[in-house]
């Protein structure tokens, strides 16, 4: 299918797998909303929904910036309006923004908590809320969530059960949708990277450059999350795909050139065993 015209929300388009799910869509004249908070540049993050805007239209589509907290309703609401008063509706939706910490209990502050809960669940549940009126009168709509399949192996609840619990929440939003929406031909599925992939939040947060270094570049869940819009809404509904294993489905051999040091090493990511 073509996305030329066709309008994309994407949470927290500002950078990372975000800004290269934006760019991919853009490429073909796609509309993109850019709903984040970045609206002065972070040195160790990089980027705004300014940037974002004028990275969108040099690369063909069009852009339209929205200041958004995730965390309120109304800013949701109001970027929601403002997307749909710019482009006429919106066709797909990616549930991108999220906080973590990868704290135990014991180190898990009630700020940490609820930072992770009130981005990754509540604002992935009103975000999706919001959209919904819209994606009804869609040709072929998606829901999008970037959150992992729910594996039970007590490994990825020993040394950060919070975050495992905020991320497993947003697939089971996703997987409620599926059900939910399923008369209306919306399809909601997640995605999630087989390896690492190399953002600010890898860099600063988890592993520094030596984890970047045995990462894959951003582009290969953009590419994903493309070949998965382009499938009919009605029937590919309620999966949780991991992005290598669904651009083999599309016939993809060679994942080289989604890595950052070609032919090194890579690291599996969170859980996925």
């Amino acid at each position: 299918m073509t996305f030329k015209g066709k309008t994309i929300f994407i949470s927290g388009a500002t950078r990372g797998i975000g800004k290269a799910i934006a760019l991919k869509f853009a490429s073909e004249g796609a509309n993109i909303i850019i709903a984040a908070k970045s609206v002065e540049e972070n040195p160790k993050l990089g980027g705004t929904i300014y940037s974002a805007a004028a990275e969108i239209e040099n690369a063909g589509g069009k852009a339209l910036p929205v200041r958004c907290d995730i965390r309120s309703e109304d800013d949701i609401s109001a970027a929601v309006m403002a997307g749909v008063e710019a482009f006429g509706g919106i066709d797909f939706l990616v549930n991108n923004a999220s906080a973590i910490s990868l704290t135990n209990i014991e180190q898990t502050d009630t700020k940490k908590f609820d930072l992770m809960f009130d981005i990754n669940v509540r604002g992935t549940f009103f975000t999706s809320k919001a959209c919904i009126p819209y994606l009804k009168k869609s040709s072929n709509p998606h829901i999008l969530t970037l959150s992992p399949p729910l594996n039970f192996n007590s490994k990825w609840f020993k040394s950060h059960t919070a975050y495992t619990l905020s991320k497993y929440n947003m697939t089971m939003i996703s997987l409620g949708l599926a059900e939910e929406l399923k008369q209306f031909s919306i399809a909601s599925n997640t995605l999630w990277p087989k390896t690492t992939i190399a953002t600010a939040a890898v860099k600063n947060l988890l592993g520094g450059d030596a984890l970047i270094k045995m990462s894959r570049n951003p582009e290969i869940m953009a590419d994903a999350a493309h070949y998965i819009f382009s499938l009919p809404s009605d029937t590919f509904t309620g999966r949780n795909f991991i992005d290598e294993d669904i651009l083999k489905e599309k016939g993809v051999t060679d994942f080289e050139t989604y890595s950052v040091t070609p032919n090194g090493r890579l690291f599996t990511d969170l859980f996925i065993d």
